[in-house]
Formats: structure tokens, sequence, C-alpha cells
């Protein structure tokens, strides 16, 4: 499996999402890309095989993907803050890979019925449904 974790402003999710992935499974393949060079860096750092920061790196990654994963704000043009750019939300929606968005409530995006709780509850969440995906099919 080739997971592609995208994250911005300082890649706190994507780090947790990496190091959580990695001690389930280190045999996954992950490509972390920040929107930014910190947020690449902290990914990095988390355990990902390998990092790039920038919008053409969400672009040109999220082609080669099997698995995308971050926080909801990936698909939504200038969420968190700005970072995401309508190209990589375009990039990131028409991936053939499998998408998982992890419901945060931030700069103005609200998920209906997602509680601002628990971001390590929401990471959990979010491993089962990787662990779901790299299971065999029966």
């Amino acid at each position: 499996m080739n997971l592609l974790v995208i994250d911005a402003q300082g890649g706190g999710i994507g780090k947790q999402l990496i190091s959580a992935v990695k001690s389930a499974d280190p045999e996954i393949r992950i490509t972390a890309v920040g929107t930014n060079a910190a947020a690449a860096s902290a990914m990095l750092k988390a355990g990902a095989d390998e990092a790039a920061a920038g919008e053409n790196a969400v672009v040109v990654c999220s082609r080669n993907a099997d698995v995308i994963a971050g926080p909801i704000g990936i698909v939504i043009a200038d969420a968190l803050l700005g970072e995401i750019t309508p190209r990589m939300a375009q990039a990131v929606g028409q991936s053939a890979a499998r998408r998982i968005l992890i419901p945060i409530n931030h700069c103005g995006n609200i998920v209906a019925g997602v509680d601002d709780g628990n971001i390590g509850r929401l990471i959990r969440c979010a491993i089962a449904e990787i662990e779901k995906l790299r299971a065999p099919s029966v």
C-alpha cells in the first residue's frame, strides 16, 4: 500500500497519523506532503518514508497514492487557513486513491455530527479504516 498523508500548518495531525500507522504496520509505505516545510518536516520525523512540501508535491503524489489521508480540509479549497489551494483540493478529490478524511471542525468548516472532541480517537478511527483497506478481500 502506498499511503499519502497530507497536512498543513505545523503538521500535527499528519505527525500523529504517521506515528500511529507505523506503530500498527511498519511495512506500509508512507509519503508525507506538507503544504509547507514545517508540516513536511514534522511528518518526516514521525516516520514517513519520504516527504515533500508544496502545491505541486500534493498534485504529483496524489496521482500515485493508493490511499490519501489527512484532515478533511485537504479536499476544501482555501481551507486550513488558506494553505490548501484550489489545485491541491482538486488533485486530492480527483485522485483514484481512496480518501480517509479526519473530520476536524476548523477554519470555518463544520462537519455536522462531529464533536470538537479527542483527536486521538479520530486518529484511531482513521487507522482502523487504513487497516480495513490493507486487509485482503474475502
